[in-house]
């Protein structure tokens, strides 16, 4: 048996989104106690698989519920239509942080400490196009879109988009001994994402995967450290907490629908 601590950290969610799901009746658990703590059975973790696997392909927390409900739900076939529902959102996925990552690159150039000013300053115009060139061929219309918002603005707005960049890391170094979860820190990253919005729309997964990319990518990891040496672990602890915090804000605006 698992307590709704242990199911919490077994599979990745908060303890608080186990409770909502007991609540609307989706996961309830296999046994309360006389202590009224709550305790999951393996039939309860594979539910809570079902559940997982669900979200990630975008159903909602009703649909999910029928489903599971469904006295002719089979395990293994569902399962199966997950593997592949799952390899190809992993391929999508794949494409569009490669886009992210190449038309961001070509866009925020390489930094140059001794001026806050050209902290993201541009590449060469001729190693812009050619980056633009690679990411319209190998990714299409995504990298298209981004470039094509990024050339509407003029040459003035373009520079006080890159500062404004540059000032959010330079603030985020600046506040990074009040922690990860800190409510400066969370303030900051609520302009990053904003700041993201002159490039493209970032969807949760997308903000997600930067978060991993400024850290693991070795590129973004070299232009963040030459910031300060410990921006990259700091970016990917501060925007996971950010996206969980997304996440289940989303949550609670659902289960609220699902309640009225």
């Amino acid at each position: 048996m698992y307590t709704v601590k242990k199911l919490s950290e077994l599979a990745g969610v908060s303890v608080r989104t186990l409770h909502y799901y007991d609540d609307i009746g989706l996961l309830k658990p296999s046994l309360v106690g006389e202590n009224s703590y709550r305790y999951y059975d393996d039939a309860s973790l594979l539910r809570l698989q079902q559940i997982l696997f669900y979200r990630e392909i975008g159903l909602e927390l009703r649909g999910i519920k029928e489903i599971l409900d469904d006295p002719d739900f089979d395990t293994v076939t569902a399962l199966q239509l997950h593997r592949r529902t799952l390899q190809e959102k992993i391929e999508r996925l794949q494409t569009l942080i490669q886009t992210v990552d190449t038309t961001i690159m070509h866009l925020i150039g390489e930094i140059d400490m001794s001026n806050k000013k050209t902290i993201f300053e541009g590449f060469s115009e001729e190693k812009q196009k050619q980056y633009e060139k690679e990411a319209v061929d190998h990714w299409g219309d995504n990298a298209s879109q981004s470039i094509k918002l990024w050339h509407s603005y003029s040459d003035e707005r373009k520079a006080q988009i890159m500062q404004e960049g540059g000032d959010i890391y330079v603030e985020i170094v600046a506040n990074m001994g009040k922690g990860a979860d800190s409510p400066e820190i969370r303030a900051l990253l609520v302009r990053w994402h904003q700041h993201l919005r002159y490039f493209y729309e970032p969807t949760i997964e997308v903000l997600g995967g930067l978060g991993n990319m400024y850290h693991d990518h070795p590129d973004f990891n070299a232009t963040f450290t030459r910031i300060h040496p410990d921006l990259p672990v700091f970016l990917k602890e501060a925007i996971a907490i950010y996206v969980d915090e997304l996440e289940t804000r989303w949550l609670e605006r659902e289960l609220g629908i699902l309640e009225e």
